[in-house]
């Protein structure tokens, strides 16, 4: 029997197919993931080298030097004892100022190793050419050396020094002014001449009260060695106020 327009067809819907299991990965595709993963993690870590090494050892010398620092400006209120020999305790001789590096007073103590330097502080030679200290009076070369990154960096902007700006060594009874005669941008690190009384690349041809700084170039690399000669200018005697010298007011 015909179908009529009125009637409709009833229609046996089709199920639905069964969803396909999803292909696992092949091995060489897992073991690129996992080294992916890993490439990450070890970036990570060394991010936080990075800042620990260029920040936190900063701030943690930084908190050291200033200790240290306090110790020897309190030494030198309380202690009656006239001369130089007053003035070199174990604690520190003095603090380095240098406007142009924009570092602040600067302690300067005995040695040049790392475990000195770590402290967040400059060290005066005493190997392989020892420092003349100035205090003594006599006629030498006053040989200093920081760190350029870590550590305090407090030789990291050393290359913003010119030719005639100040670098001034205070003391518990003077301030030492010296002016910025020559620079040696690179030498190499093994190049022990340019700590000699008399360095032979600083132009210099006799003995004289000279000062020297050492640290390494380029930053954040220990390659070659950034030097920075000046000669003394002028000694002041320091006030019951410790007024500043002009060239660091």
């Amino acid at each position: 029997m015909a179908a009529t327009a009125d009637e409709t067809e009833e229609h046996t819907a089709a199920p639905d197919p069964e969803p396909a299991e999803p292909r696992r990965p092949g091995r060489i595709a897992q073991a690129v993931s996992v080294f992916g993963e890993l490439l990450i993690t070890v970036g990570v870590l060394l991010g936080l080298f990075v800042v620990y090494s260029l920040w936190w050892t900063n701030v943690l010398a930084d908190r050291k030097a200033d200790r240290q620092a306090d110790k020897v400006r309190e030494h030198w209120a309380q202690s009656k004892d006239p001369g130089p020999g007053a003035l070199d305790t174990k604690d520190g001789v003095g603090f380095l100022h240098v406007p142009a590096m924009k570092n602040g007073s600067v302690l300067v103590e005995k040695g040049t190793s790392t475990d000195v330097l770590n402290n967040g502080v400059a060290g005066y030679y005493t190997d392989p050419v020892e420092a003349m200290l100035p205090m003594t009076g006599k006629k030498g070369n006053f040989t200093l050396a920081a760190h350029r990154d870590g550590h305090g960096a407090k030789f990291h902007n050393i290359d913003k020094l010119r030719k005639g700006d100040p670098i001034v060594f205070e003391t518990r009874d003077d301030w030492y002014v010296y002016k910025v005669a020559s620079i040696l941008p690179e030498t190499s690190k093994y190049d022990v001449g340019v700590v000699d009384a008399v360095p032979r690349e600083s132009g210099w041809k006799k003995p004289g009260h000279y000062i020297t700084l050492t640290t390494c170039t380029p930053v954040y690399t220990s390659r070659y060695r950034y030097i920075v000669w000046g000669e003394l200018v002028r000694v002041q005697k320091v006030d019951s106020k410790r007024t500043l010298p002009p060239e660091l007011r």
